[in-house]
């Protein structure tokens, strides 16, 4: 039997009293209950809370009904969407997949691309390249439909699936993840006939992991969301209100990081060991960044590839300025087995691993890198899994996504707005002419 995700808080609490974590019980209860009863700042965005234990099983069923057509229809899906809405499915499809597959089609599992994440002209050149002559399918991704970089890429792509394929075809390969009523995607979905799932009103895009937006791609790489679903609702019961505070990660991992914070402690590093958690660490970036950074105020996320970037980033976390804490996924047994050969010659000097796993190897490189980290002056948390598999990875989700909740409310911010968001878009769409912007052009010439 799957176990529980764990909190350690490691050295953490050295830099502070244990005193100083019991005394913010009341703060991070107060926090819960205001999640809970919708008494928050944000609180019409507080769908993804119960979202895991409340899908259905005739919701699921459709996904995957949709999934295996385009599975059956595609050798390749491009997932058109930004921020929350690729992240959490490229996370999770990266984390759970080959780390190769998207070099070709295994025959089994259509390839994954992800494009509307840039206005990269050159990536949308190659991707439309790419594209030439094969059987593709698009799962469009946008509440709006006017995202800029979701819709120019959508253009383009469905374009190029309609000459290509067909227009009946191509009605059939396109899905789009969209409003219910509102919005051009609805209008478009709505036209055409596409298939689609509704992206519901009460939740963001970077907790919007557990609906369509998530789920149908991932649905479509061949992984298993009933389990992703389950692992999130045994974590939403494990990080619920009632759950003694010193019993609930959610609850220790946002009292430990304010109390870092008000410490002194103003960036933390999410840290990794699995070359396939790479995009779970930039899905967590968003998450925390879009949701604390308002106000003057907010944690400054950032993450890191282990070992690959002790060669790079760990001389600065070494020995740089003491303004950083880390927290480390570490996961207990990896999925294969590979162990370290002999080489009669040894000119590199490793004889002495041979016949060890190299996950003992990794694991060995983890250790000896927190204990260096910890003797630098470097608060380190550690978050166990006990596997890559999709029930640890609803897990490990809803764990973040609950602590982010309180972690905002503990700031004082609202955790589920992203109001600076919009500033970039103002300026772009002034510089580039479109109507009903001419204000702003004309303010802009005055700086430039």
């Amino acid at each position: 039997m799957s176990k529980f995700i764990r909190l350690e808080t490691g050295n953490a609490v050295s830099f502070l009293s244990d005193q100083s974590i019991a005394a913010y019980e009341p703060r991070v209860k107060a926090a819960q209950q205001a999640l809970e009863q919708a008494t928050c700042a944000g609180n019409d965005f507080l769908g993804w809370m119960h979202l895991a234990s409340s899908l259905t099983p005739e919701h699921l069923a459709d996904i995957k009904q949709t999934a295996q057509t385009l599975r059956e229809l595609c050798d390749t899906i491009v997932v058109a969407g930004i921020g929350g809405s690729y992240l959490g499915a490229r996370a999770v499809i990266e984390a759970l997949g080959n780390s190769f597959a998207w070099l070709q089609s295994d025959g089994a599992n259509p390839v994954i691309l992800f494009a509307g994440n840039n206005i990269g002209e050159d990536y949308l050149s190659e991707l439309t390249t790419y594209l030439r002559g094969r059987k593709f399918g698009v799962i469009n991704i946008s509440k709006s439909g006017t995202t800029t970089e979701t819709a120019l890429a959508f253009r383009l792509l469905r374009k190029q699936c309609e000459d290509q394929r067909g227009i009946e075809t191509a009605r059939k390969v396109i899905v789009a993840v969209t409003d219910a009523k509102k919005g051009a995607a609805r209008t478009t979905a709505d036209k055409e006939g596409y298939k689609s799932f509704v992206i519901p009103d009460n939740v963001g895009g970077r907790f919007s992991v557990l609906t369509p937006v998530g789920l149908l791609p991932i649905a479509c790489a061949g992984f298993d969301i009933e389990a992703l679903v389950k692992g999130a609702a045994d974590m939403e019961a494990c990080c619920a209100p009632e759950v003694p505070f010193d019993q609930n990660p959610a609850e220790q991992y946002a009292a430990l990081r304010h109390a870092l914070y008000t410490a002194g402690k103003k960036i933390e590093i999410l840290v990794n060991y699995q070359p396939k958690l790479h995009c779970v660490n930039e899905w967590w970036k968003q998450l925390y960044g879009e949701s604390e950074g308002k106000d003057g105020k907010g944690i400054f996320p950032a993450a890191v590839d282990f070992t690959t970037d002790l060669h790079s980033m760990g001389q600065w976390i070494q020995d740089g300025e003491r303004t950083v804490f880390e927290t480390v996924i570490s996961v207990e047994q990896p999925n294969a087995t590979l162990l370290f050969p002999h080489d009669d010659e040894n000119l590199d000097g490793l004889n002495f691993l041979e016949g060890k796993r190299v996950d003992e190897v990794n694991k060995m490189a983890e250790l000896g890198t927190r204990l260096a980290h910890i003797d630098g002056g470097v608060p380190n948390l550690r978050i166990v899994m006990e596997r890559l598999d999709a029930y640890n990875l609803g897990q490990l989700i809803y764990f973040f996504e609950r602590a982010c909740g309180i972690s905002g409310l503990l700031l004082e911010v609202n955790p589920f707005n992203q109001p600076g968001v919009e500033a970039y878009k103002k300026n772009m769409f002034a510089l580039l002419g479109k109507p009903g912007y001419e204000a702003e052009t004309e303010a802009i010439k005055q700086r430039l």
